[in-house]
């Protein structure tokens, strides 16, 4: 509690753009296996992508997600998804005949004491779920290019520069969860990572705002480097970040925990796990990835090598001298 406290006062001094070998150590150790979970599982797509039929009904009685699995397997069906949708059931399986199609639907009514007129029938071909693939593409394109418009012009190119690549970086690792992990990958899912796209872009905007208040008094006399001033301001604004993630990944979570285990909801869980990947490793990639990069662009620049020069020949460039080790290596 004390830390805790303390942290929140403003009275401890993180060092993150000094510890920038760590952060690119851990974000390059989570790329490569969120790539390799890309490269060896694949995305688990849901039917909305790659089509398919899709069953849904309420049982009599109490059933199980086995017998459900075997009642539609036993009519020559090949693949079978079963998922609980609170009180009923749906079952995803892959594009059928009339003929499959009818029989699976009698089945399952006279398995489980329903009503075949209550056993729904959705198909779903595999063009329109392309169609959809398609204009996802083209509206994270859209929304890649209007952050870098954006950024570019409310402060640098540089800054757009380092927010694209934690912005990729927060999509792979969001992605490679999923991959791992199984979970289908569905509409709400991309919306779900849509919105974990714009949260990492408010916490990085917030932050190189600061960065961009700090660093535009530093001068031929500054007393910092351009590594300790956006580090300072990043310590400024590590509370705020702190905060927002926190009171966000809250409910988020209950969705998740709560709310998918106790209610069944299939919906809320393709959307709610995209939200809450998504908003840890934005916060995480706003402070620890985006800022340092940013770093290493900026300390590149004459201008800030010859302050860095300046202090570390007076000793006054001794607390900065890991992060300026960045401009040099």
């Amino acid at each position: 509690m004390g830390l805790a406290r303390r942290l929140y006062r403003g009275e401890i001094d993180v060092d993150f753009v000094g510890k920038w070998r760590l952060w690119y150590s851990l974000s390059g150790f989570l790329l490569l296996v969120s790539l390799a979970g890309l490269l060896f599982n694949g995305l688990n797509l849901g039917v909305e992508f790659k089509g398919g039929t899709v069953f849904s009904f309420k049982a009599a009685s109490q059933v199980t997600v086995e017998q459900i699995r075997e009642s539609v397997l036993d009519e020559g069906v090949h693949q079978v998804i079963v998922q609980s949708a609170g009180e009923g059931w749906r079952v995803t399986t892959e594009s059928l005949s009339e003929s499959q199609l009818t029989q699976v639907q009698s089945e399952i009514a006279k398995d489980f004491d329903t009503p075949v007129g209550e056993v729904s029938v959705q198909s779903i071909g595999p063009s329109w779920g392309g169609e959809v693939s398609n204009k996802a593409w083209i509206g994270l394109a859209v929304f890649m290019l209007a952050i870098i418009l954006y950024l570019s012009m409310a402060f640098e190119p540089k800054m757009a520069l380092a927010a694209i690549v934690a912005l990729v970086h927060d999509l792979v690792i969001t992605a490679g969860i999923y991959a791992w992990s199984g979970f289908e990958v569905t509409p709400a899912t991309l919306l779900g990572f849509l919105t974990i796209l714009g949260y990492s872009l408010y916490d990085a905007v917030v932050v190189f705002d600061m960065i961009k208040e700090v660093t535009a008094k530093l001068g031929h006399t500054s007393k910092m480097t351009y590594s300790m001033a956006a580090n300072n301001a990043l310590n400024h604004t590590l509370i705020r970040s702190l905060n927002t993630s926190l009171v966000a990944i809250l409910p988020v979570a209950a969705i998740l925990f709560i709310g998918t285990t106790l209610l069944g909801a299939g919906t809320l869980k393709d959307l709610s796990l995209a939200l809450f990947v998504g908003m840890i490793v934005g916060t995480y990639s706003s402070l620890c990835v985006a800022t340092p990069l940013l770093v290493t662009l900026k300390e590149r620049e004459p201008k800030y090598q010859a302050i860095a020069r300046r202090l570390a020949s007076t000793g006054g460039g001794k607390k900065g001298s890991k992060s300026t080790a960045v401009a040099k290596g």
